[in-house]
């Protein structure tokens, strides 16, 4: 009675699996060739979770079918000595019909040079052997021309997109439920097939549905196992939250034993390699970064901390080439925050490539405004790109050389006729006279596209366009205002709203087409504090935190900051009417990071000393240390002190006056050290 419950039990089974079982129709009819004569070996190599133990399950089935004997060798149960092994394996020896299988083989992957010298050459002809782990086999088995025809080496992949739905058909989720999970998973099995289980169950579960922690618990275990050290399992959560990571990134968040730690990550089956660096599968990726959040939010936001100042500093310091996989990189570290997944797609790398203007490129990038938005923009293209060609970038499929889009970043100083014949750039001189001037050494830029049809959207161009236009406001020396130039509908408003680039006013019209101007006032939001806000976003959901954002700096004109100087002086020794003065949310006073009044306070008597440093005014520095250092009651008392007529007496306080605003002034356009701090010089 048992056996027969048994029985039937164990084909219900056999038979959910089959239903289960999706693709690898590659990788079945290699195994079916190996049955028919074909190779001897197949060794099949993949990361945990990826299918290899379901597909070894599946060789049995088949070979047990067609009347094959098959033994299996699991890793998981075996002492990693060549007695067990051929203790549990000793029955295909003899048996030229044998199959063995061999799963988890990386828990003895010891035993692969024994394997491949000592055991399989005693195997009968007509024998199939397949190996199944998650490191690929070692360069000795192609460094030996006997095993050419007789191995076949099977990367196992994710499934693919039809797959995948497939899958999700067959565990019965709903239509509602797809988007979600594949967004978590990809083509990855188990974590499709663990978030279909849990996702099914949950009869409450939405199309916000996100994994919980125990499904990221149990794809932890399975995908990454058991770390070294907890130096080995932080090295993995920065591989997890970076795009990319190098050496030289390892070390800045772990400076003991980076080469090391860098070394172990690339051997790892799930971490992949490029040009820039090590990624890991998705899957790691996302169970890695769940994981951490969940676990330790603290240390997740110091590790991005420290991550994020690395790639600003290197945007900071790139070559001009360079500059968009730093910015990638660093926009990477925010892809879940707003609607940043729907316009960064981080994907197709070297599909298309940015290329430098030439005049010889004139004639076709006129030709796709002119396609793309239509004879207006076409002229202001011609119009600007005669007069500033260094302003365009142009983006071109990498297998054609075909230009499927461009940009411009136009870098103006001062309105001119010329300009006023561009209504884009006329409209936003309009919007800067009208909300904050431009400053003696400051600039403006404007920013336009023009994209193909079939790359607009999400898409490896629009990735590039955008890398491009961020670079340049992180770089750009002495820039007031950048605008980018838009249509008044684009659904990239939102987004762009998000990160506090805002349509602030007067619209442009070319042709019939409405345009808005989005744009933002690095004086007031410089490009650390705009950073810093992308950070609260990301680690707590929201601008505000326990300690308050910094305020946005207070953008004077010369005469309003001279005038802010004068009254700072005067109230110098009295810290409450000093706190409210404008210049405590100046560039001078917010890059201190210190208490506003005692910052400016300062600030100004720095400025007084180095009008002593002068020798031709050190009686201007005495005037100013005698009115505003040493407290004298009125200047009348000051000038007795300094046994001064008082005419001459304020003769030479207000140069020493002008001198003081003139050191700030400087200090506030052009930074401590003489250029901005983010700036470091560049112009983009």
């Amino acid at each position: 009675m048992h056996g027969g419950d048994d029985l039937v039990l164990g084909r219900r089974l056999q038979a959910a699996r089959e239903r289960a079982f999706v693709g690898r129709e590659e990788e079945l009819a290699v195994f079916d060739a190996a049955l028919r004569g074909g190779c001897s070996v197949v060794y099949v190599y993949g990361p945990g979770g990826v299918g290899k133990s379901t597909l070894v399950r599946r060789f049995a089935e088949h070979a047990a079918a067609i009347g094959r004997s098959v033994t299996t060798v699991d890793g998981h149960t075996l002492d990693p000595v060549p007695a067990s092994f051929e203790a549990e394996a000793a029955s295909v020896l003899g048996d030229e019909g044998a199959v063995l299988l061999i799963d988890t083989f990386e828990r003895v992957q010891g035993l692969e040079g024994w394997l491949r010298e000592r055991f399989l050459p005693r195997l009968p002809v007509g024998a199939v052997v397949v190996v199944a782990g998650r490191v690929p086999p070692d360069l000795m088995w192609q460094a030996d021309p006997a095993w050419a025809g007789t191995l076949r080496v099977l990367p196992l992949r994710d499934l693919r997109p039809t797959e995948a739905e497939a899958l999700l058909d067959a565990r019965g989720v709903s239509d509602e439920l797809r988007g979600p999970l594949l967004a978590f998973a990809g083509g990855h099995p188990l974590a499709l097939s663990l978030g279909a289980a849990v996702a099914v169950r949950d009869r409450k579960a939405s199309s916000r549905w996100t994994p919980q922690q125990d499904v990221v618990a149990t794809l932890l275990d399975q995908l990454v196992g058991e770390v070294p050290s907890a130096a080995h399992r932080h090295a993995l959560e920065v591989c997890a939250h970076a795009y990319v990571t190098t050496e030289d990134l390892l070390r800045e968040v772990l400076p003991d034993d980076a080469a090391e730690l860098f070394a172990w990550l690339r051997r790892l089956p799930f971490a992949q390699s490029s040009p820039r660096g090590l990624f890991p599968h998705d899957v790691v990726r996302e169970v890695l970064e769940a994981d951490l959040r969940w676990r330790d939010p603290q240390g997740y936001a110091d590790m991005h901390e420290r991550i994020n100042a690395h790639l600003a500093a290197r945007i900071r310091a790139a070559s001009d080439a360079d500059v968009l996989g730093a910015v990638g990189s660093l926009f990477f570290l925010h892809r879940t925050v707003g609607s940043t997944a729907e316009f960064q797609s981080w994907s197709g790398d070297g599909e298309v490539y940015e290329d430098a203007f030439r005049p010889r490129d004139a004639e076709a990038l006129v030709r796709l405004a002119a396609e793309v938005e239509g004879e207006e923009s076409a002229a202001a293209v011609a119009f600007w790109s005669v007069r500033r060609p260094e302003a365009f970038r142009l983006y071109r499929r990498t297998a054609t050389g075909e230009m499927v889009a461009a940009c411009s970043w136009l870098r103006l100083s001062e309105p001119s006729d010329e300009e006023a014949a561009d209504p884009i750039v006329a409209t936003a001189w309009a919007n800067a006279r009208a909300l904050a001037p431009l400053r003696p050494g400051e600039h403006l830029a404007v920013g336009r596209t023009w994209t193909r049809p079939d790359h607009q959207g999400m898409s490896p161009v629009t990735d590039l366009i955008q890398w491009r236009s961020i670079g340049y406001c992180l770089r750009a020396d002495r820039m007031a205002w950048s605008f980018m130039a838009m249509r008044h509908d684009d659904p990239m408003r939102d987004y762009l709203r998000y990160y506090d680039i805002h349509d602030i006013g007067q619209h442009a019209w070319l042709g019939g087409t409405e345009w808005a101007l989005f744009a933002h006032d690095w004086r007031a939001v410089p490009a650390q504090a705009w950073l810093d806000r992308l950070n609260r976003l990301l680690l707590t959901g929201s601008e505000e935190t326990s300690a308050a954002p910094a305020p946005a700096l207070a953008v004077l004109s010369r005469a309003e900051f001279a005038e802010a100087v004068r009254r700072a002086l005067k109230t110098l020794s009295r810290p409450g009417e000093l706190a409210g003065n404008p210049l405590t949310r100046s560039r001078i006073v917010i890059e201190t990071g210190s208490d506003p009044a005692a910052a400016l306070r300062q600030a100004l008597e720095q400025a007084v000393a180095h009008v002593g440093e002068d020798p031709r005014a050190v009686k201007f520095h005495r005037a100013l240390s005698a009115t505003y250092l040493h407290g004298a009651p009125t200047q009348e008392i000051a000038a007795e002190r300094l046994g001064l007529p008082f005419t001459t007496y304020r003769r030479h306080l207000l140069a020493g006056i002008e001198r003081v605003c003139e050191d700030l002034w400087h200090r506030e356009i052009y930074g401590a050290a003489g250029t901005l701090t983010e700036g470091h010089g560049h112009d983009g």
